[in-house]
């Protein structure tokens, strides 16, 4: 037994000498390329991996987690509060663009009604904005089919931001025999919709303020400085 086991396995006589009971159990499955071997002695279970290495876990090169909000089940909504407005969330994985470049894009249509975002984008002579454009495009359709949203022209962008990718690393020749590395950037682009009509002031802190408020932000500035060579 031991002399096939040593050619299977690849090992000592010695090591196939330790397995014990578990040497029957090899040899009656050597002919499976793949697969776990078990065998129960007693109350544990001792086991042997023989998988190949392509049919490991590997990690998603995509990402998966945004796309849950999407399934998510809100409770009713207590009697006398606002109605919760509807919302999608769409995505765009591994567009071939930089994410940094992409950026500028996605800033751009926040805070924008969907046909108005739509429009910007088409005057924008970039190729992120095109990817862009078909990924809201993408996000209205599924609002009406999947998500019971009545016009689709109710719905403004609550949500743009950008994600890397996947970068594939390269080389280019120089001259007397020298080289520099390459990066090929890939992004993600993520978008959410939401029903209704979009604030005023997406970013409250750059909205316009009242009287009372540039008061008061003036005598937290004049209380908060420091006095030097003071008491």
């Amino acid at each position: 037994m031991a002399a096939p086991l040593t050619r299977i396995l690849g090992v000592r006589s010695s090591v196939v000498s330790r397995l014990g009971p578990l040497a029957s159990v090899i040899l009656q499955h050597a002919h499976q390329p793949t697969g776990l071997l078990t065998e129960h002695v007693g109350a544990k279970s001792q086991l042997l991996h023989t998988s190949a290495v392509d049919q490991s876990w590997q990690r998603p090169f995509v990402p998966t987690k945004f796309l849950n909000n999407n399934k998510k089940i809100y409770p009713p909504t207590p009697h006398g509060e606002k109605e919760r407005p509807a919302f999608i969330c769409h995505q765009k994985t591994n567009i071939k663009y930089s994410p940094s470049k992409m950026w500028y894009v996605a800033c751009l249509v926040r805070g924008l009604r969907i046909d108005d975002a739509i429009a910007q984008l088409k005057f924008v002579h970039k190729k992120g904005a095109v990817a862009a454009r078909e990924t809201l495009e993408e996000a209205r359709e599924l609002a009406v089919k999947e998500h019971c949203v009545e016009y689709p022209s109710n719905l403004w962008v609550s949500e743009s931001f950008v994600g890397k990718g996947i970068v594939f690393k390269g080389y280019r020749r120089h001259a007397r025999r020298r080289y520099g590395r390459v990066e090929y950037k890939h992004c993600h682009y993520f978008v959410t919709l939401e029903e209704g009509d979009p604030p005023e002031h997406y970013y409250y802190y750059r909205r316009p303020l009242t009287p009372q408020e540039m008061v008061q932000e003036w005598l937290d500035e004049q209380r908060m400085r420091r006095i030097p060579q003071s008491l």
